[in-house]
C-alpha cells in the first residue's frame, strides 16, 4: 500500500518525497511510508497502542526525529506500525496514537533493512495541495 510518498533517485541510500494535505496527514503518511518500505507484506491488525510524544526546533527537525523514534520502535522493539492517529500538533510538539503489531519473521517479509533517517537534504515545504517533504533513509 502507498501512502502519498514516492521513491527518488539517490546513488546509495532511499530517498523518498512524501506529500499530505496539512502537516498532519504529511507525519501520518511520512511515518506509514517508513513501515511501507521495510515490509513486502501485509503487516497485519493492529496488537497494541503506543502512545508518543516527540518535539522538534521546526518542521523538518520535528520529522526527522517522528521518524527515528518509529523507527526505532522496528530497530530497537521488534514492533511493525501499521495505523498512526495524531492526536495534537501545537508549538513542534506532536503527540501521536501509534498502532503496532510484534515483528514475526514467519508472518512478514522484511523488504529494506533501513538503519537510519538521516538530516541530509531533509526538509518540509508548503506546497499548492497542502505540504510536501524530502527524507533519506540510510540503509
Amino acid at each position: 500500500m502507498r501512502y502519498n510518498y514516492k521513491v527518488l533517485d539517490h546513488t546509495a541510500d532511499l530517498r523518498i518525497q512524501v506529500t499530505g494535505a496539512t502537516l498532519l496527514d504529511l507525519y501520518i503518511n511520512a511515518g506509514l511510508a517508513l513501515f511501507d518500505l521495510i515490509t513486502k507484506s501485509d503487516v497485519g491488525t493492529e496488537e497494541d497502542n503506543i502512545l508518543m510524544t516527540i518535539s522538534g526546533e521546526d518542521d523538518t527537525d520535528l520529522l526527522v526525529n517522528w521518524l527515528r523514534e518509529l523507527l526505532f520502535l522496528f530497530n530497537g522493539k521488534e514492533l511493525l506500525v501499521n495505523s498512526i492517529a495524531i492526536l495534537s500538533l501545537e508549538n513542534l510538539t506532536l503527540t501521536a496514537r501509534v498502532g503496532v503489531i510484534s515483528y514475526e519473521p514467519d508472518k512478514v517479509e522484511i523488504d529494506r533493512e533501513i538503519k537510519a533517517v538521516t538530516y541530509h537534504q531533509a526538509g518540509v515545504k508548503p506546497s499548492p495541495k497542502g505540504y510536501v517533504a524530502h527524507i533519506i533513509f540510510d540503509l
